[in-house]
C-alpha cells in the first residue's frame, strides 16, 4: 500500500561491488507511486545487476532500497514479493508442462495466502481460480487456456510471463526486457498490453528498443558505467547532451541504421 509522498521505490547511494570490480556506483532513485520508469543504458552499465539488487538476487555493498518507505536491502526475493514487489526476467521463467490457466494459478495462490496443504483440492480455491480467470482475460490468452506454456508462440510466452508478474498483486512491477526478441507488430501490441494491465501499479523496466522507451515510460532512467546520470520525462532527456554523448545518439543511429536496411530488404 502506497503512502502519500513517499516513494513506491527508492534507492539511495546504492552501491555493489564483486571483489574490486565496483558494478553499481552510488546510485540515487525515487519512483513515485503509479510512474512508469525505463532504465536505459549501453551494455555493461549494470542495469541487471541493479535489478538483481532491487529484487533480492543481489545484496547491496552499501546503501539503502525502500519499498514504500521500508527498507528491504539484504532481504530475501520471496520477502520482498511478499511486500508487493515482483520481477519478471529476460529468458521466460515459465512451468513448461502446465497450462496457461495452471501457471497462473499457481502464481495467484501466493498471493492470496494460500500456503502448501496437501489435503486442498485447487479445484475448490474459488478467489485463486477467479483471480487466474481475470488475469488469463487480461493478457488475451483465454482461447489458450488449456494449452501447455512449452507450445505457447514466443509472444504469448511473454504475455504469459507478464501475467504471473502481476497476478499476485504486487503494486511494484520489474520488467526485465519484456520485448526483446519480437517483431515490430508484435512489439506494438505488447507495449499496449503492458501498458493496460500496470494501470494502478508502478513499473520499473530496462529496455533497448528507443520506440518502447519514448512510447511506454512517464520517466526515463539513463545508467552509464553503475551511474544515473539522468532521471527525467522522455523530452528533457532525449535532449539532454549528457545523453546523446554517453549512450542516445548512438543508439537511435543504429536502431534507424537498422530499420533503413530492413525497408530495403523487402
Amino acid at each position: 500500500m502506497s503512502v502519500a509522498g513517499v516513494p513506491a521505490l527508492e534507492l539511495r547511494r546504492v552501491t555493489k561491488h564483486f571483489g574490486r570490480t565496483e558494478i553499481i556506483r552510488g546510485v540515487d532513485l525515487a519512483v513515485a507511486a503509479g510512474e512508469r520508469v525505463a532504465v536505459i543504458g549501453p551494455n555493461g552499465a549494470g542495469k541487471s545487476t541493479l535489478f538483481n539488487l532491487i529484487s533480492g538476487r543481489f545484496a547491496p555493498s552499501a546503501g539503502e532500497i525502500l519499498l514504500g518507505g521500508q527498507r528491504i536491502d539484504g532481504r530475501r526475493p520471496y520477502e520482498i514479493n511478499r511486500l508487493g514487489l515482483a520481477r519478471s526476467f529476460q529468458v521466460s521463467n515459465l512451468f513448461n508442462r502446465l497450462s496457461v490457466f495452471e501457471n497462473l494459478r499457481c502464481a495467484v495462490l501466493w498471493g492470496l495466502g494460500y500456503r502448501y496443504a496437501f489435503w486442498r483440492f485447487l479445484a475448490d480455491a474459488r478467489d485463486a481460480n477467479e483471480r487466474a480467470e481475470q488475469v488469463m482475460a487480461m493478457i488475451r490468452l483465454e482461447r489458450r487456456r488449456h494449452v501447455m506454456a512449452m507450445n505457447l508462440t514466443y509472444a504469448e510466452q511473454r504475455a504469459l510471463e507478464i501475467g504471473i508478474t502481476i497476478a499476485g498483486g504486487s503494486n511494484v512491477v520489474l520488467l526485465d526486457e519484456p520485448t526483446a526478441g519480437m517483431s515490430h507488430s508484435e512489439t506494438a501490441q505488447f507495449v499496449e498490453l503492458i501498458r493496460e494491465v500496470t494501470v494502478g501499479k508502478t513499473l520499473l523496466t530496462v529496455e533497448h528498443d528507443m520506440g518502447v522507451v519514448f512510447g511506454l515510460a512517464d520517466k526515463i532512467a539513463v545508467l552509464v558505467y553503475g551511474e544515473v546520470i539522468a532521471f527525467d520525462v522522455p523530452e528533457a532527456v532525449r535532449a539532454d547532451p549528457r545523453v546523446k554523448e554517453a549512450y542516445l545518439g548512438s543508439v537511435l543511429a543504429e536502431q534507424q541504421a537498422d530499420a533503413a536496411q530492413a525497408r530495403a530488404g523487402h
